[in-house]
């Protein structure tokens, strides 16, 4: 129905409007469910990386999904770019506080839908094997941070 003067119809449907104290917005499911994330730093950044990996299990879910913000590495069952994940609901959660995760990859040979290994890589030179299926951590590697990392050159050793 129009109003007179031909402006906009009445049974318009807003999908955002502007008010005093700020814009809001209708956001899609994916996006509203989603992790809390660490605040948007404008002087440095947050690497965030993502690992997939397939189970090959019988239920017809098996990509797994694995990704970092900040100091947060999550996992998920991965259902495809056309369903969204329920980002509400982990398979696991770590927070890690003396460094962060830069880098992480599956395991893809020794994969099965009961075990998945996961390496991690931190920011102070540490590498981590964990399970993330089984919530277990396996090795931790480097941990005194000799070894180089992306912040510190490598050590050398001269005859």
């Amino acid at each position: 129905m129009a109003t007179e003067g031909g402006g906009k119809e009445m049974n318009e449907i807003k999908t955002q409007f502007t008010t005093r104290e700020g814009l809001y917005k209708l956001l899609p499911h994916s996006e509203y469910s989603r992790p809390n994330r660490v605040p948007f730093n404008s002087q440095g950044s947050n690497p965030v990386r993502v690992s997939f990996v397939n189970l090959n299990d019988q239920s017809g879910n098996g990509d797994r999904l694995c990704f970092n913000v900040g100091r947060e590495l999550y996992f998920y069952i991965y259902k495809g770019v056309r369903k969204a994940a329920d980002l509400s609901k982990p398979i696991d959660k770590r927070i890690y506080k003396g460094t962060q995760p830069t880098c992480h990859d599956f395991n893809h040979l020794t994969a099965t839908a009961e075990s998945v290994s996961l390496l991690v890589g931190f920011s102070a030179g540490q590498v981590q094997l964990i399970d993330p299926i089984k919530k277990e951590t396996s090795k931790l590697f480097n941990e005194e941070g000799l070894l180089s990392s992306p912040t510190r050159p490598a050590l050398r050793v001269e005859p």
